[in-house]
C-alpha cells in the first residue's frame, strides 16, 4: 500500500501540491489526471524521492521514501525520456536495467519476448542509440524497461503520449494485465481522460495540488469528467480540505540512484 500523509510541496510561496491523505492499495490500477500544473508530477517525483516534500511523508509499502532506499528494489517507473541513457542501444539499456535489478540476460530476454507486439518491430536489433529513436520508441523502450525485475509498484507518467494508436490498444492490455492478474499496484497519470477510464478503477483528480475528486470507475466515470473539465458539472461538496472549482485548461538516468531535480509542477 501506499500512503501519502500531509504531504506539501512549496516553491517559495507557491504550494504546487497539498494532499492531506491518500491511501492506494495493492494492486490497484490507480489513475491521476488534472489540467498542467495540478500537480501530478510533483506527486510521482515525491513518490519517487526525486524531490523532497515540504510536510508530510510517503510511504510505499512500508518504507518512507525519503528516509530509505528499501522502496527501490520493488518499485519502478518511467517518467519522461531523462530516464533512458541515450548513448546505449535499446539492448544494453535493458541489460543494464536487469543487472540492477539482479535479473541476468536470458531473464531479460525471456521478458523482452512477450513485448514484441508492443514493439512492433521498432526497438530491438534495429542498431541505433537511444537518442535516436523517435520520441514514441523511447516511450516503449522505457516503459517496458520498468517492468524488468517484476516490480511490485510501476509508475508511468503520461504512458500514452507520442504513442500510435495500435500501440495505445497494447499498452492499455498491458496494464489491465499487470493490475488485475500480477497484483502490481500500477499508477498512471494521463491527459487523455478515455485511456484513464479503460485502464484505471479508480481515479483521482487533482486542481491547483488538492484533490478534487476520488473516483471508482464505472460505466458513468468518463461522463463525469468530461463535464466536471469542460465546467458543466453541478456544483458539488469538495473533499475534505479541497477547492472544488477548476481551472480552464491554460530526470533518473541511474534508476537506482535517483539525482534530484526539480519538477515544473506538471
Amino acid at each position: 500500500m501506499i500512503i501519502a500523509q500531509n504531504l506539501t510541496k512549496k516553491y517559495g510561496a507557491q504550494t504546487v501540491l497539498n494532499i492531506e491523505n491518500l491511501e492506494i492499495p495493492k494492486g490497484q490500477s490507480f489513475g491521476l489526471v488534472g489540467n498542467n500544473g495540478a500537480g501530478k508530477t510533483t506527486f510521482f517525483s515525491l513518490l519517487l524521492d526525486l524531490i523532497q516534500p515540504t510536510t508530510g511523508r510517503i510511504v510505499n509499502n512500508e518504507v518512507q521514501v525519503d528516509q530509505s532506499e528499501a522502496w527501490k528494489p520493488f518499485t519502478s517507473a518511467f517518467i519522461d525520456e531523462t530516464f533512458l541513457i541515450g548513448y546505449l542501444t535499446p539492448e544494453e539499456y535493458f541489460y543494464f536495467i536487469g543487472e540492477l535489478r539482479g535479473r541476468n540476460k536470458a531473464d531479460v530476454n525471456a521478458l523482452l519476448s512477450q513485448f514484441e507486439d508492443f514493439f512492433h518491430g521498432e526497438i530491438l536489433g534495429q542498431k541505433k542509440y537511444l537518442r535516436d529513436l523517435s520520441k514514441g520508441n523511447q516511450k516503449k523502450a522505457g516503459i517496458v524497461a520498468s517492468f524488468i525485475g517484476n516490480p511490485e509498484v510501476v509508475i508511468l507518467d503520461e504512458p500514452f503520449a507520442n504513442l500510435d494508436p495500435t500501440t495505445q490498444i497494447r499498452l492499455k492490455d498491458i496494464i489491465r494485465n499487470l493490475a488485475a492478474k500480477q497484483g502490481v499496484t500500477v499508477l498512471v497519470s494521463s491527459h487523455d481522460l478515455i485511456h484513464v477510464t479503460e485502464v484505471c478503477e479508480r481515479i483521482v483528480v487533482l486542481n491547483n495540488g488538492e484533490i478534487v475528486k476520488d473516483i471508482e470507475t464505472s460505466t458513468e466515470t468518463l461522463k463525469e469528467l468530461e463535464l466536471f473539465f469542460g465546467g458543466n458539472e453541478v456544483s458539488a461538496d469538495p473533499l475534505p480540505g479541497a477547492n472544488a472549482s477548476i481551472n480552464p485548461p491554460k530526470t533518473w538516468n541511474d534508476p537506482m540512484n535517483v539525482p534530484p531535480h526539480e519538477p515544473d509542477g506538471r
